[in-house]
């Protein structure tokens, strides 16, 4: 289920009790007056053959200003929606269903604390590369106001940063907390004050696939040749507000990196540089906790803390919401405030949360600094920030260092109470202490097995053999997981199983289709030939071709779309996103019917290959792609109205790092669609998809001498009247 989905319901339980205000889109601005002057700004963008921008600048800001002016050439849309979201303004231009993001904005109080910790929390250097950017950004909306019409000049600084603030809980998935908070039954025991500390509160895997990703790395001792490699494969949806965007940012200041950055981001997230490279994978540790307020039964605006009455801080949140048109309303909704943090009356009382990076602006700062880092101490001192709220790292570089940390903002936690539970709101005992240190946080360095990864994996299997971190070495209410994806599983049971590792290898390793005898797709199947269909002679053909299928996804599969219907579909990514056009049966034998109903009715039988099956439709694009759910080439999508699998989630654009043995880099990429997120105008809307679907990649251009020599255009952000892939005939100087 969509996040906007789980808070439709909170936010309006009250019911829609608002003035109509006939307002458009924000009071016309003479924009002009947002174009920098000439000079502020030495920076230039290079464009090479695929479309991709490399940005370049004398210093840090202008490097990062020419990255926000290329990144809206390629994603206005996106860029715009993720400045009306740092506002609390998205409901007013996208209307209803985006009413919950706003109210969140308000309850999480943003802006607040942008305002309290901009100056406090971020360094000079991260301020100037931010307003670079947020400059770089009102100059696109002042030269092209026709694709971002919808907001107000000029964007801050701050806003790019308390937009990542408001985005960075939901990756370790805080929307399922809130779901449960507003349950109609009672959502939660509270913890009472026990021997608690002896009381398992692992978060294992349940209901399905993990949202996730992949990384893995090879030292020079499992390499056939010595050399270092690693895969950066985070799973993104593959459209909107966080698909990945390929881009290259260097300045004379030394900042030269090549990666994946997510729009109204200034700096690159998952990538590498000459000297060292990273990548971030979802991790779901116990960072959130719920507290039962306990109100006073004469005063609904007071709670007992410690044995007093306190006041619940009280506010309205005006939410405007688009009707139609230029039509909108205004509904305001209470936002309440305790000593824990933001709350909310529910049917079954009121309810306080309080997690992991709530007023956290310093992931900005962490970021930067390991976009910086030219070596392992650097970045362990950037790791050390703890501005990053959750996420595992994997890391490797150029002199053959492997380094895996299990991140999170962990905070000190009474032992005496179960925090898998709900927490008594009425006493200090149940407050966070300070975050855990760095040190303190499961990690490995330079394993003797020259193999880390991690696959949204408990990270106690984080390689082979037996030197990944230990559980007993980390309190348990920390809750870290304890179970395995298929896709760490076959990390095993490939590269993990294969001491002396070719490039042609590593690369073959990357694409895999298989499904381990250990995981739950394994199981599920087994489930499902368990099934005694004696009396449905119906489905006895589809139950023999699951006993058949061989646990693949490759292209010639004619069992696997079968497999994907029954075995994987119902828990995988797409529905839990909310992506899959309708619910899939829960009961084994009603999924076994829905399938060859399904097939029947689309391909004339239940036989079909995976290849006509799933499909990468993108422009003038319809190829057929390997891969599915939770395998190394993971590949998820949404049923469409001819039967097929339209990928929508999964690989999108990654990246293969090599260092040889004397530290020369070679790096390969790939992107599923192109470097046009959103203009389908542009000839790189579609170009790199056919590559994609047939597993091929890109050479990376680091050096501006290689960049130069696959060069299609080069410009000044703002000089062109027409989009820069356009002819020299219909652009000009502005």
């Amino acid at each position: 289920m969509s996040t906007r989905r789980i808070l439709s319901a909170f936010i309006f339980a009250a019911g829609l009790a608002g003035a109509l205000a006939g307002c458009g889109k924000p009071p016309q601005q003479d924009r002009s007056a947002f174009v920098p002057p000439a000079g502020k700004y030495d920076a230039y963008i290079l464009r090479d053959t695929w479309g991709v921008a490399h940005n370049y600048g004398k210093t840090d800001a202008d490097a990062a200003y020419a990255l926000a002016f290329s990144h809206c050439e390629d994603d206005a849309t996106n860029i715009e929606d993720g400045i009306l979201s740092a506002r609390g303004k998205l409901a007013s231009v996208r209307g209803v269903k985006f009413a919950p993001f706003d109210y969140i904005w308000h309850l999480f109080r943003v802006q607040e604390f942008a305002d309290e910790r901009y100056e406090r929390d971020l360094s000079p250097e991260v301020r100037a590369v931010l307003e670079a950017y947020a400059e770089g950004i009102t100059h696109f909306a002042a030269v092209y106001p026709d694709r971002m019409p919808h907001i107000a000049l000029p964007v801050t600084g701050k806003e790019v940063a308390g937009g990542f603030m408001l985005k960075a809980p939901f990756f370790y998935e805080l929307h399922t907390h809130l779901l449960n908070l507003m349950q109609a039954d009672h959502p939660g025991t509270v913890s009472e004050k026990v021997a608690a500390a002896l009381i398992p509160t692992e978060n294992l895997f349940t209901g399905g696939l993990p949202i996730g990703s992949n990384a893995w790395a090879v030292g020079p001792s499992r390499s056939a040749d010595g050399h270092t490699r690693m895969a950066l494969n985070s799973h993104q949806p593959w459209d909107g507000p966080v698909a990945w965007y390929e881009a290259h940012i260097t300045s004379g200041e030394g900042w030269n990196m090549y990666g994946g950055t997510m729009p109204g981001g200034p700096m690159i997230f998952s990538g590498h540089d000459e000297n060292k490279g990273w990548c971030h994978t979802v991790n779901r540790p116990d960072l959130v906790d719920i507290y039962a307020i306990e109100i006073n039964p004469d005063n609904p605006d007071q709670y007992k803390f410690d044995g007093e009455w306190k006041t619940i801080e009280k506010r309205m949140a005006p939410l405007t919401i688009k009707l139609w048109g230029n039509l909108r309303f205004t509904v305001n909704r209470e936002c309440l405030w305790t000593v824990h943090g933001p709350a909310v009356r529910t049917s079954n009382g009121v309810y306080a949360l309080t997690f992991a990076g709530l007023g956290e602006m310093r992931m900005i700062e962490q970021w930067y600094r390991m976009n910086k880092a030219k070596n392992l101490d650097e970045f362990k001192d950037a790791l050390r920030i703890g501005g990053l709220v959750s996420f595992n790292t994997v890391y490797a570089d150029r002199e053959g260092n492997l380094f895996y940390l299990y991140n999170g903002q962990f905070p000190e936690r009474n032992p005496a109470y179960d925090w898998s539970q709900y927490l008594p709101g009425n006493t200090s005992e149940t407050l966070w202490g300070p975050p855990l240190p760095f040190e303190s946080k499961p990690q490995l360095l330079n394993p003797a097995s020259g193999l880390v990864f991690s696959c949204n994996n408990t990270p106690y299997a984080i390689t082979s053999g037996d030197e990944s971190p230990k559980p007993e070495d980390f309190p348990k209410w920390m809750g870290i997981e304890t179970g395995m994806t298929n896709r760490s599983y076959r990390v095993l049971e490939t590269y993990g199983a294969d001491d002396s590792i070719t490039a042609e290898e590593f690369h073959a390793y990357k694409f895999d289709t298989q499904y381990s005898e250990k995981s739950s797709v394994a199981s599920r199947r087994s489930k499902l030939l368990e099934l005694d269909l004696s009396n449905n002679p119906e489905l006895q053909p589809a139950q023999e071709l699951l006993r058949s299928w061989n646990l693949r996804a490759d292209a010639d599969n004619t069992a696997a779309p079968l497999a994907f219907l029954t075995c994987v579909a119902p828990m995988g990514y797409a529905s839990a996103l909310g992506m899959a056009p309708r619910p899939f049966p829960s009961k084994g034998i009603d999924r076994l019917q829905f399938a060859v109903d399904h097939l029947t009715q689309h391909f004339g039988g239940i036989e079909v290959r995976w290849s006509d099956f799933c499909r990468l439709r993108r422009g003038n694009v319809d190829a057929p792609l390997e891969g599915t759910p939770d395998v190394l080439r993971d590949i998820d999508g949404a049923l469409e109205e001819d039967g097929r699998l339209k990928a929508t989630y999964g690989d999108g654009w990654f990246m293969f790092v090599d260092w040889d043995a004397d530290g020369k880099l070679t790096s390969e990429t790939i992107h599923q669609y192109g470097a046009a997120a959103t203009d389908p105008d542009s000839p790189h809307y579609d170009d790199q998809a056919p590559l994609f679907a047939r597993e091929e990649m890109r050479p990376t251009l680091l050096t501006e001498e290689q960049v130069r020599q696959h060069l299609k255009r080069e410009y000044r952000p703002g000089e062109l009247h027409a989009p820069w892939y356009e002819t020299d005939a219909n652009a000009g100087a502005q």
